[in-house]
């Protein structure tokens, strides 16, 4: 391995691996992935036809290989807790996809071993990375927005039924719910972030009329924001045709700011208007894949950075539990 680059693997090669392994390719000066792996011999033949790194089957074989200083998994919500575990360990640091388990506990667990082990973790919660999401952050810490008047956050996205009948796909079993943990957790992330708390005073969570499946497809929300307690809404969908970029409106003191996919504006109540970024597919439709690798590429930038200097990422446990922990709010009755 050449100097300088981290050794990585990634676990689970599924329909979220392109986007990681695109970014990998990105940053081949900065990393080296020692192995991609699965269970199943057909998903490593497939993804070794796509990229050039070695395949296995055995997760064994990955965590005993001295190599490996870090490991990405990628699997289904349910094997989290299992996988996140034996990583950590295993003396790895951990990047993990979103949610982390099937409930909130799963993570919190995870943090605590983290922290007895002193091993980082980050969260694979890549919107928080987009150039639009992160200029309106820096707007909001600069103070010059005034306070919170009120907000909403909008998820109207579709899915196919066809998507739904994938096995496992939005079951208690496999997932751990439906729209809110695989779809809106990621804008609900950004919301939460930017607001700062996110109190529910109402919330009705069902499943349409246009979906046979186990979890919810839609979700409608009241909530109290910030520490000024400012109305907010709360809408989060994939019974949403054809399926429209995600929306976060927040009104303030002295600015109305709307972050639509990945494009952010800011009309000034004076009367100027300021664009910050362009737009972005946000996988919003039929292909829930259908959106650029950029903001996966900074988040493992970010990950390889805090491995570097020897700090957390980013975006790591704390702020996985805090989402999940507004989800758990959202569905409860």
């Amino acid at each position: 391995m050449s100097r300088g680059r981290r050794g990585i693997a990634v676990v689970g090669l599924g329909m979220a691996v392109r986007p990681h392994a695109q970014s990998l390719l990105d940053l081949a000066d900065r990393v080296e992935v020692v192995w991609a792996a699965s269970r199943s011999a057909e998903r490593c033949q497939a993804f070794a036809r796509e990229f050039p790194f070695p395949v296995t089957t055995e997760l064994d074989r990955v965590l005993r290989d001295e190599r490996v200083e870090a490991v990405l998994v990628l699997t289904p919500p349910a094997s989290h807790a299992e996988l996140g575990a034996a990583v950590l360990a295993a003396g790895r640091a951990l990047l993990i996809e979103k949610p982390i388990g099937l409930d909130t506990g799963t993570a919190v667990a995870l943090a605590e071993q983290a922290a007895r082990l002193g091993r980082p973790v980050g969260v694979v919660l890549q919107h928080r990375f987009r150039p639009a999401a992160q200029a309106l952050a820096a707007a909001i810490a600069d103070g010059g927005l005034g306070p919170l008047c009120s907000g909403q956050c909008q998820v109207p996205w579709w899915r196919p039924q066809a998507y739904y009948d994938e096995p496992g796909r939005g079951t208690l079993a496999r997932d751990g719910g439906g729209v809110l943990l695989t779809q809106a957790i990621h804008v609900l992330d950004v919301f939460r972030a930017l607001v700062g708390t996110v109190e529910v005073q109402a919330s009705i969570a069902t499943t349409t009329g246009l979906h046979r499946m186990e979890s919810e497809d839609h979700v409608v929300a009241l909530a109290r924001l910030g520490e000024d307690r400012a109305p907010g809404t709360i809408l989060a969908s994939t019974a949403c045709y054809p399926g429209f970029p995600e929306r976060i409106e927040l009104v303030f003191r002295h600015a109305t700011v709307r972050l639509e996919g990945g494009r952010l504006d800011l009309y000034h109540h004076d009367g100027r208007h300021e664009q910050l970024a362009g737009a972005a597919a946000s996988g919003g439709g039929a292909d829930p894949m259908a959106f650029s690798h950029e903001a996966h590429r900074a988040l493992l930038t970010d990950f390889l950075d805090a491995l570097d200097e020897d700090r957390p990422p980013k975006v790591g446990l704390p702020d996985l539990i805090a989402t999940r922990r507004l989800i758990d709010a959202l569905l409860r009755p």
